[in-house]
C-alpha cells in the first residue's frame, strides 16, 4: 500500500458515510434504480474485529484507491470503483454484493470455470490495463475478504439476479448524436476531450480502460450510462441517448489487450464484442 495514512483514512471514511451504500440517487432526487428484491448491503457494524476485520477494511481501501494502492498493477488512471461505484455497493453499478458467493462460476469469455481471484485479475488486466496480482498475496486476499464480507447472509453457489449491470433492450448507437449528448452531459466532468479531470476518469486514450474490458462493449457501457450518469442526476438520459453516447465514447482509441483474440474460445462471443476472435462464432481455439 502506498496511500498515505491520512488519505487512506479519508477514503475509508468516505465509503462508510451514511446513505452512500444505497441504490438511489443523491438526496433531493427521485430514485431511478429501485433496490432489487433481496438486495442488502451488510452494515459496517458487521465487519469482524481482529485480523479479518483489518483485511476487510484494507480490501475496501484498495478498491477505492486502486492506482495508489497497487501502482505496479494498474496501467491507467482508473479505480475499481469508477465502474463499481460506492465501493461496489450501489445496486445500479455492477455491485459486488453477493459476488463472492457466486464463485466459482463458468466464464464464457475465458471458456472455463474461474475463481473470484481470476475475475479480479482479469479486471486488473483489462479494465485497469495492468498486471495480475499474486493470487496468494496479501493484496488479493484483502480484496477478496472485502468481497466476501459483501456476501454476508447470501447463499453460496447462487448468482444473485442483480449481478452485473441491468441490461437495456437491445439497441444501436449513433456516434454523431452521441457527441452532442457527451458535450451537453459528460464533458463537464470527463473533459471535452474525454481525458478525465480530477473528479472523473478518462473515457478513452492511453489512460482509460482497454479494449478487452467489459466496459468496451456497447451494451455494457450503455447500461452503465443509463442508470449511473450523469453522476449528479443519474437516469436523466433516455435508453437511446445512453446507446448514442456509448457509441461515441467507444469510437475512440484505447489501450490494446494482448491475447484478446483468444477470448470466447468456444465460438460464442456476444454480439457487441468489440473485436474479432480466433474462434469466431463457429470454431474452437485450442486452450493453452
Amino acid at each position: 500500500m502506498t496511500i498515505p495514512d491520512g488519505v487512506r483514512a479519508a477514503l475509508v471514511t468516505l465509503a462508510l458515510l451514511p446513505g452512500l451504500a444505497s441504490g438511489f440517487a443523491r438526496a433531493g432526487t427521485p430514485p431511478v434504480f429501485p433496490i432489487p428484491a433481496g438486495y442488502a448491503v451488510p452494515a459496517d457494524s458487521l465487519v469482524p474485529s481482529g485480523p479479518l476485520g483489518v483485511s476487510v477494511r484494507r480490501g475496501r481501501a484498495i478498491v477505492l484507491g486502486t492506482r495508489d494502492s497497487l501502482p505496479g498493477h494498474v496501467g491507467n488512471k482508473l479505480a475499481c470503483t469508477n465502474c463499481h461505484r460506492e465501493a461496489g455497493t450501489l445496486a445500479s453499478s455492477g455491485p459486488w454484493v453477493g459476488s463472492f458467493a457466486s464463485f466459482p462460476q463458468y466464464n464464457a469469455r475465458a471458456g472455463r470455470v474461474i475463481r473470484i481471484e481470476d475475475r479480479v485479475n482479469e479486471c486488473l488486466r483489462r479494465s485497469m490495463n495492468g498486471r495480475p496480482l499474486d493470487t496468494n498475496g496479501r493484496d488479493m486476499t484483502d480484496i477478496v475478504a472485502y468481497m466476501a464480507f459483501l456476501s454476508n447472509g447470501l447463499p453460496h453457489g447462487v448468482r444473485p439476479p442483480w449481478m452485473g449491470y441491468r441490461r437495456l433492450p437491445w439497441g444501436k448507437g449513433d456516434a454523431r448524436t452521441g457527441s452532442d449528448v457527451f458535450s451537453a452531459n459528460c464533458a463537464r466532468c470527463h473533459g471535452p476531450g474525454g481525458a478525465g479531470t480530477p473528479i472523473a476518469p478518462p473515457l478513452w486514450g492511453p489512460n482509460s480502460f482497454a479494449i478487452g474490458a467489459g466496459m468496451a462493449r456497447l451494451q455494457t457501457m450503455a447500461a452503465f450510462v443509463r442508470w449511473n450518469m450523469p453522476y449528479d442526476t443519474p437516469g436523466r438520459l433516455t435508453d437511446q441517448q445512453a446507446f448514442d453516447v456509448a457509441a461515441f465514447v467507444l469510437g475512440h482509441a484505447r489501450p490494446d489487450t494482448p491475447g484478446k483474440e483468444r477470448d470466447w474460445p468456444h465460438g460464442d462471443p456476444p454480439e457487441d464484442a468489440a473485436y474479432r476472435t480466433l474462434a469466431g462464432r463457429t470454431g474452437t481455439v485450442t486452450a493453452h
